[in-house]
């Protein structure tokens, strides 16, 4: 395997795409929507010489089966990204599978919205009350910005400097939620990497889609499969093992709100709780990006961790 991978670096070109791109298989979260555009192919093509140079090292330690996770923030591609390296690794004749992370928290996404939600509320309020702060009144004015959705917007400190004590509280407080063991199950995540690794021919794989009634198990064939494709928001995550070859899609925060601002239809910006989500999970993916493997910004260039580093400290 280690020699095919060789020739297969040194005689890859870019495949024939299908005419219908919806036509190459993505990863297997129910009802998830895969739109791939000339960006997402051309970052494939960066990566994809890369990634095989990082298989055929994983193959001369040993290994011939390899986990890569394709991770990064909200809007970067990686669904669209995973999915056209599965089909390149496929069209090559190394068999790969597109696993979403995206089915495997411990509820579904409107339960797990209102518990984040709940999350930061509580321990605001916890931390107003370890200050002596929490007044009545205050907890009235912060009741009404709460029925307003505006409790995590920073601005609110200027008019009332009690909110910085509930504002850093809740903060805390969901730091220690998202993307944690309480949010999602990263050991079912790690003994699927295993249990690929382990070479075991069919797989039982988590199926969660939007609604109470759609949860389920399916039997999946690795028995041709050299390669799982883990696309995860927190496939890089120190919560887990098993990943050999982490693939970080950077994106700024700036670019991140833009693509997010884009993408509303009704013209809305996110609400102040969404962007603090997305703050806290953008922290989570630079302090793991040390480990990652490949890094690609959000134009499609490589950078080495230390040209990462300096885009986002500015």
């Amino acid at each position: 395997m280690v020699q095919n991978i060789a020739e297969i670096r040194k005689n890859w070109t870019a495949p024939k795409l299908p005419a219908l791109l919806a036509e190459i298989p993505h990863g297997d979260m129910p009802g998830d929507k895969v739109e791939i555009g000339e960006g997402h192919i051309a970052k494939a093509n960066t990566i994809f010489p890369v990634l095989l140079q990082e298989i055929e090292t994983c193959q001369k330690a040993g290994q011939q089966k390899t986990v890569i996770a394709v991770c990064g923030g909200s809007g970067v591609g990686k669904s669209e990204t995973a999915s056209l390296l599965a089909y390149y690794l496929n069209e090559a004749g190394i068999g790969a599978y597109v696993m979403s992370g995206d089915n495997y928290p411990h509820r579904i996404p409107k339960y797990n919205d209102a518990e984040r939600l709940f999350v930061f509320r509580e321990g605001g309020v916890r931390q107003m009350a370890a200050d002596g702060i929490l007044n009545g009144e205050n907890r009235i004015l912060l009741q009404q910005l709460q029925e307003q959705e505006d409790d995590a917007n920073p601005a609110n400190v200027e008019k009332y400097p009690w909110m910085e004590s509930y504002l850093r509280g809740g903060r805390a407080a969901l730091e220690g939620y998202l993307g944690t063991n309480r949010e999602s199950g990263f050991e079912e995540v790690e003994q699927i990497a295993r249990a690929f690794h382990e070479g075991k021919p069919e797989i039982w794989l988590r199926r969660m889609g939007r609604t109470e009634s759609e949860l389920w198990y399916e039997p999946v064939d690795f028995s041709e499969k050299q390669v799982l494709v883990i696309e995860w928001t927190h496939g890089n995550s120190d919560c887990y093992q098993g990943v050999d070859i982490p693939v970080l899609l950077n994106s700024t925060p700036e670019e991140t709100l833009a693509h997010r601002k884009a993408r509303n239809r009704d013209g809305k910006t996110d609400s102040p709780f969404t962007t603090l989500v997305l703050e806290i999970e953008q922290e989570l993916l630079k302090s793991q990006a040390h480990k990652a493997k490949i890094i690609v910004a959000k134009s499609g260039e490589l950078l080495s961790f230390e040209e990462y580093s300096r885009r986002m400290s500015v």
